[in-house]
C-alpha cells in the first residue's frame, strides 16, 4: 500500500481549482440557505450556465476572456430573474421546486442535438482555455512543492481561482454585516416582521438569488478551465455535493463552504485512492475495482454523517444559527 501516494493525491485536492469552484458554489449557497433562508436546489444550473456561457462566448463568438466572463454573469442574473419573478412571493417549497426542474432543464438544453454546433450536445466544448492560458504572466516551468508542483498553467489557474474564493469570502463577510446583510438574515428568521417594518422582502430575496446565483456562475466558469464542459457534469447530484459542502462547513458561515469543500475533496480523493489500492492489493476480494469507486461515495457520507451527529451546526456553524434548518 502505498500510502505517501495516497495522501499526496488528497493533499493536491486542498488547493486544486476544483475544491475552489465547489468553494465559490458553497458560498453562494450560503447566501442563499444560510443567510436569507432560500432553498435553492438549482445551484448546478448557475454553474453550466457560467461555463457553457464562457465556453460559447469565445469558441463561437470570439469573444475576450472579460467579455465571456460577463455573458456567464449576464445569462445567471437573467435565469435568476426568470426562477424568482414566479416564485420568491410563494413558500420557500415552491423556488426549490422550480430550481431542480429548472436546473435540469438548462443541463438538457445544453444536451441536445438541436444547438450541437454551438453547445457539442452531450460531447462538450473544449478548446476555449488559450486565452485565459495567454493572460498568464508566469514563466514557462513548474512552480511550487512535493504534491503542489504544478506547471505554469495549473499554477495560473489555482492563483486565479483561489483570488476569486477570498475576494468573494470577504465581500460576503463584509455586506452581511451591512445593513442589507441584517435585512436578509431577518427575512431569514421572520419576514412577516421584516415586511412590517417596511421592507420590500421580494425585493431583498430577488438581490439574494441574483447574488448568490452569480457566485455560483463564476464557480461554474473556474470549474470549467481545468477540464472540457460536458453536460453530465452538471447534474442534480452536484448541487446535494455543494450541499454537503455546506452543512459540512457551517450553513450561515463565510469560512465554512471553504474549508467544507477542502475537507469534502480532501476525504473523496483519500478514500479513493485507498479503496482502489486495497483492491489491488486484494484486501477487498469481494469488491471489483468499480464497485470500489462507488464505495469511497459511501465512506464520504458516513464521515459527513459523523460531523453532522456530533457538530450539526457544522465547523463553523453557531448553534444559535441552526432555527432555520430544522
Amino acid at each position: 500500500m502505498d500510502w505517501g501516494a495516497i495522501f499526496g493525491n488528497a493533499a493536491v485536492e486542498l488547493i486544486s481549482p476544483t475544491t475552489a469552484a465547489y468553494a465559490l458554489a458553497a458560498l453562494g449557497l450560503a447566501v442563499h440557505f444560510g443567510y436569507t433562508g432560500l432553498l435553492n436546489f438549482g445551484q448546478a444550473g448557475f454553474m453550466a450556465l457560467g461555463a457553457y456561457g464562457y465556453a460559447i462566448s469565445i469558441l463561437t463568438f470570439g469573444f475576450p476572456v472579460w467579455g465571456a466572463f460577463l455573458v456567464g454573469v449576464g445569462a445567471s442574473v437573467i435565469f435568476a430573474l426568470i426562477l424568482g419573478i414566479p416564485t420568491l412571493r410563494l413558500r420557500a417549497d415552491y423556488l426549490a421546486i422550480v430550481t431542480i426542474a429548472a436546473a435540469e432543464i438548462v443541463r438538457l438544453l445544453f444536451t441536445t442535438n438541436t444547438f450541437a454546433a454551438v453547445t457539442g450536445s452531450a460531447n462538450g466544448l473544449s478548446g476555449y482555455k488559450n486565452e485565459f492560458a495567454a493572460l498568464n504572466p508566469l514563466a514557462e516551468g513548474s512552480y511550487g512543492f512535493g504534491p503542489f508542483e504544478n506547471n505554469a498553467y495549473d499554477t495560473w489557474l489555482r492563483i486565479v481561482a483561489w483570488s476569486i474564493v477570498i475576494l468573494a469570502a470577504l465581500f460576503v463577510w463584509q455586506i452581511m454585516r451591512s445593513p442589507w446583510g441584517r435585512v436578509i438574515k431577518g427575512i431569514r428568521e421572520d419576514e412577516d416582521a421584516v415586511r412590517a417594518l417596511g421592507k420590500n422582502v421580494y425585493a431583498y430575496k430577488m438581490q439574494s438569488l441574483i447574488f448568490g446565483g452569480v457566485l455560483g456562475t463564476i464557480a461554474g466558469m473556474i470549474f470549467a478551465l481545468p477540464r472540457a464542459v460536458v453536460p453530465s457534469n452538471y447534474q442534480t447530484t452536484l448541487t446535494f455535493f455543494i450541499y454537503a459542502i455546506l452543512l459540512l462547513g457551517g450553513a450561515a458561515t463565510v469560512l465554512g463552504p471553504i474549508i467544507g469543500s477542502m475537507i469534502f475533496w480532501v476525504l473523496l480523493s483519500f478514500f479513493s485512492g485507498f479503496i482502489s489500492r486495497a483492491v489491488e492489493a486484494g484486501w477487498l476480494p469481494f469488491m471489483t475495482a468499480i464497485q470500489g469507486g462507488q464505495l469511497r461515495f459511501i465512506l464520504v457520507g458516513l464521515a459527513i454523517m459523523l460531523i453532522v451527529i456530533f457538530r450539526p451546526q457544522g465547523i463553523f456553524g453557531n448553534k444559535k444559527e441552526l432555527a432555520f434548518v430544522r
